[in-house]
């Protein structure tokens, strides 16, 4: 089995770990019919809406 012959500087393991912290959260948009947060291209979690349509029926 392969082993390293020196040990990881914190530099190198900081450039390593950076790609990570650059990462943000997922782009959110509002929808247009009950002005929630959502996800872009996908039906509204809290209306059911999608481009001015109901796509899921609401249980209530």
């Amino acid at each position: 089995m392969a082993v390293p012959k020196r040990k990881t500087s914190k530099s190198k393991t900081a450039m390593r770990k950076s790609a990570n912290m650059k990462m943000s959260g997922p782009a959110l948009s509002v929808c247009p019919q009950c002005h929630e947060p959502k996800l872009p291209h996908r039906v509204c979690p809290n209306c059911n809406y999608y481009n001015g349509k109901e796509v899921v029926a609401s249980e209530s």
